[in-house]
């Protein structure tokens, strides 16, 4: 089985994550959970949610040779969970869907980035699952469902050639609605 959980970032994806990894082990399950060498903002060895939760993880770099190593050490395992998809390349959904052929694999991540542009391997994972989770945040502005992801320079929208990937939490992101959130220009 393939569970995919999507959102904008404080939606509590990796929370979700965490949450249904441990009821797999309170099961007696064998479980590993992966994340990307690029996501050190709270525990660089450890999945960490925006809440200050956090899970033992393996730590892999977010290239081909990181799904690899996934593709080969999740075959030892019940259950197999990546946070972080987005940053992987896209054939970690095909090594995903495999996985889930005889075990639960879990995968969170963005499925928009600051531009309002799908993840490739969010959307590719998201096609193969058999079940996606699609979670909101809160609008740091009004109050009402996020589904977009703010990104933020100096307060302001950032522009549109900023870089797309930058590791950050609520110094450099805000969750938005569709009314508040601004398309970069």
């Amino acid at each position: 089985m393939l569970i995919v959980i999507v959102g904008p970032m404080f939606a509590g994806k990796t929370t979700e994550l965490i949450r249904r990894v441990e009821r797999y082990v309170i099961a007696g399950k064998r479980a590993i959970v992966f994340k990307p060498s690029i996501d050190a903002r709270y525990d660089s060895s450890k999945v960490a949610a925006h809440n200050g939760l956090k899970f033992g993880a393996y730590v892999v770099p977010p290239d081909e040779a990181g799904v690899e190593a996934i593709g080969k050490l999740g075959l030892d395992y019940d259950v197999v969970a990546v946070d972080e998809i987005q940053f992987f390349p896209p054939s970690l959904a095909d090594v995903l869907n495999g996985l889930a052929d005889g075990r639960v694999v879990i995968a969170a991540g963005l499925n928009l980035d600051f531009r309002g542009e799908p993840f490739e391997t969010t959307m590719r994972t998201m096609a193969f699952a058999d079940r996606v989770i699609s979670l909101t945040a809160v609008c740091k502005v009004c109050g009402r469902p996020a589904t977009r992801t703010q990104r933020l320079i100096n307060g302001l929208p950032a522009p549109r050639d900023s870089p797309r990937i930058l590791v950050g939490g609520g110094d450099s992101y805000e969750a938005r609605c569709r009314r508040h959130y601004v398309r970069p220009a």
